[in-house]
């Protein structure tokens, strides 16, 4: 039973308007009324000390969906950590722990990710859900396990930071894509009309400004045929080719060059199914357009209509269920495949990893096979969850043949776009360098960059994905990016342009001296594009230097121009090529052209390529100025006099000396005479007898002669 005097006294008209008046105080600008904590930590970068399989990476652990989880391997001790991305007041730590728990553990906060310090710990967790509440300022913030709880690992379907950042400005992630990214379903109408538009302006603008992306949703689209110009990228958004199927053709010709393919560069076709109209679809390109995860069920025509000229080019993740038509192109490189049959080669034509492909037979016919490659990872893609824009980042894989979709789900990871700073035209270096720095990922919408400071790339697994070829141009000499000594980044799907003002390089994975280490998750670039002149004067000392570690080049072209504006031998000055410090770096798919003196250096040990192609600088003047010492002419790839391991696959090196046919050029490659350095599959080629080789490597072959375009071969150095 209460009393009346047990009632609190009731408040006066005063008192309430008092209340009111704070109450309102909270809501006002200006006031010092702390914010709620706020999840901080989903879809934040994770890593962690290890993982039980391809399925259970950190990053499932920061995704908010309770279905997916980090799974470790069975020892002890191990951790997994999340960046905030700037540092913040945390307050909450929730653990969601899966069967697989642990019995002691510490929550640790850092500011560096190197030193830790103790907000929490226990000996007796009894798995579940666990809340902490802590104390502390951290960027970082991790679980140590020191003892489990089963013979598992630890296991984790959510790890969630909650707290407050100091109200500074960050940049958001995600939102649109711009009005050069453009959508279809298969309900748009006008879709024929949309490309046909877009091919009008890019069938001839080689050296233009005009940067598109065709991008697909699941479904059949019936009657198309996307013809694809200059800077032009057509993309499935499903997570496999088979998703998003055309009943028609993705079409490359060369009607714009009188039948010449030899320059249809810059443009990509990605993960579509095509049901092409006549049975055989049409890709007839060079370099710098690559084919990547379509599945073609037909056949599928690399040669222009007519049956021209042609040197491309590059196939990888795709299946072709019937032949692949090689006719007039000079070389192709086909990588972790599956094909019906190849038809004809004519110099060059490398396989690593396909199902299907012509046996090993070089120089005649010039087919270089490898059963398998050696390590791959597959590049990063946009796709649609539902409504949700992703990335998918596929896993490494090694001594991969096949698709890596063919049987089933893709191994890999999803960020989802919120994750990702969308940069467009107009976006500053400092902007992106902010939004890096903040934790995000880059991915550029079609365009054209200039940036007066150089991108840095300086967190592990951070991907750059560009779209619809965007272009990066470095201002005031500067170097257009660098990734820093860290494992896992992936770089994909741009292009680097230089500028008016010599760059000591256009793009540097890793610093000089490294000595870290990224065999378990090296860094790839994929689809990145250097050139130097053509859509204007342009200079650089290098193109493009890896001295990371492990580092792996899959499909670039590296391209000192000869033909478009700025061009001349000291207007475009670029001395080299392609160079590697690091030790264990893998190229395949390696086009470098044109450079003053070297196109490729390779210093580091046990460098491996699968498939080279090269043509030597078209305008030197003279014999002088390619001298080198008393050597005639630099060679195209060169392996340093120290190296001790090494090894190339299908690698060629052409001439075309037109500004004084009389050079000669010593060799086309150059390496120490030792049993760990080897070349399988070598050529040199003199087009039309402007210029001659004296040898193929070192002072072994033949010489080229006359004016027939016969290689010189060597099938196996020393």
């Amino acid at each position: 039973m209460s009393r009346l005097s047990d009632h609190p006294p009731r408040p006066t008209v005063a008192a309430l308007a008092a209340a009111l008046v704070a109450a309102l105080l909270v809501l006002l600008p200006g006031t010092t009324a702390q914010a709620a904590p706020v999840l901080l930590s989903q879809g934040r970068p994770a890593t962690a000390s290890s993982q039980e399989n391809g399925g259970t990476p950190a990053s499932a652990a920061v995704d908010g969906d309770n279905a997916t989880r980090w799974s470790s391997q069975f020892a002890d001790p191990q951790w997994i950590q999340v960046d905030l991305g700037a540092p913040a007041e945390v307050s909450q730590v929730v653990l969601r722990w899966e069967t697989a728990y642990a019995t002691a553990y510490r929550i640790e906060l850092s500011d560096d990710g190197t030193h830790w310090s103790t907000a929490y710990s226990t000996t007796t967790a009894t798995g579940g859900v666990r809340t902490h509440e802590i104390t502390g300022t951290a960027r970082y913030v991790r679980v140590y396990g020191t003892q489990r709880a089963t013979q598992w690992g630890y296991s984790l379907y959510e790890f969630q930071v909650y707290g407050t950042t100091d109200g500074g400005p960050t940049l958001p992630g995600g939102g649109d894509l711009g009005p050069n990214v453009i959508v279809f379903d298969p309900s748009t109408p006008g879709i024929q009309a949309r490309l046909d538009e877009v091919f009008r302006q890019q069938e001839s603008a080689q050296f233009g400004t005009g940067r598109y992306q065709f991008l697909f949703k699941p479904g059949t689209y019936n009657g198309l045929n996307a013809q694809i110009g200059f800077y032009t990228s057509v993309s499935g958004l499903g997570l496999s080719p088979d998703d998003t199927t055309i009943n028609g053709d993705v079409t490359v010709d060369a009607g714009w060059f009188g039948g010449n393919a030899t320059q249809n560069f810059w443009r990509s076709a990605e993960n579509l199914a095509l049901n092409p109209v006549n049975g055989t679809d049409r890709w007839a390109v060079s370099q710098a357009a690559p084919f990547r995860r379509m599945h073609v069920k037909g056949g599928l025509n690399l040669a222009p209509d007519g049956f021209g000229w042609a040197s491309g080019g590059y196939i990888a993740d795709s299946k072709i269920d019937g032949q692949v038509g090689n006719y007039s192109q000079q070389q192709w490189y086909t990588r972790d495949s599956a094909i019906g049959s190849w038809g004809n080669g004519v110099w060059n034509q490398v396989f690593s990893g396909v199902q299907g492909a012509p046996a090993q037979s070089f120089p005649n016919p010039p087919y270089t096979t490898l059963d398998s490659t050696p390590v791959s990872r597959e590049k990063p893609f946009l796709y649609l969850d539902g409504a949700e824009y992703k990335v998918f980042v596929p896993a490494k894989r090694v001594n991969a043949r096949g698709t890596s979709w063919g049987s089933g789900a893709p191994q890999g990871t999803s960020i989802p776009l919120s994750r990702f700073y969308v940069v467009k035209p107009g976006t500053t270096a400092a902007t992106m360098n902010q939004a890096l720095a903040q934790g995000l990922h880059l991915l550029f919408t079609p365009g054209v960059y200039h940036v007066d400071q150089t991108i840095r790339v300086n967190r592990a697994d951070t991907v750059v994905l560009g779209l619809g070829l965007a272009t990066i141009v470095p201002d005031n000499g500067v170097t257009a990016m660098k990734v820093a000594d860290v494992d896992g980044v992936k770089l994909a799907g741009f292009l680097i342009d230089a500028g008016p003002v010599n760059s000591p390089s256009l793009l540097e994975v890793g610093p000089a001296g490294t000595t870290t280490d990224h065999g378990g998750n090296p860094t790839t670039v994929q689809d990145v594009f250097i050139r130097v002149g053509g859509a204007g004067a342009g200079k650089a000392t290098v193109g493009m230097v890896i001295s990371n570690h492990d580092t792996i080049v899959d499909h670039t072209w590296i391209w000192r121009a000869d033909h478009g504006d700025g061009v001349g031998w000291e207007t475009n000055r670029a001395d080299y090529g392609f160079r590697v410090n690091g030790d264990d770096v893998l190229a395949t798919g390696l086009f470098v052209e044109h450079f003053n003196k070297y196109d490729v250096e390779w210093n580091g040990e046990r460098g491996r390529t699968v498939f080279f192609q090269n043509e030597k600088a078209y305008d030197a003047p003279n014999q002088a100025a390619i001298q080198n010492g008393p050597t005639k002419g630099y060679a195209a790839y060169k392996v340093a006099d120290s190296v001790t391991t090494h090894e190339g696959w299908g690698l060629g090196s052409y001439c075309y000396y037109n500004v004084d046919p009389t050079i000669r050029q010593d060799h086309g490659f150059q390496a120490p005479v030792r049993p760990g350095v080897r070349f399988h599959d070598l050529l040199v080629v003199s087009l039309g007898g402007k210029g001659q080789y004296e040898h193929v490597v070192n002072a072994t072959g033949a010489p080229t002669s006359g004016t027939s375009t016969t290689p010189s071969t060597v099938v196996s150095f020393p």
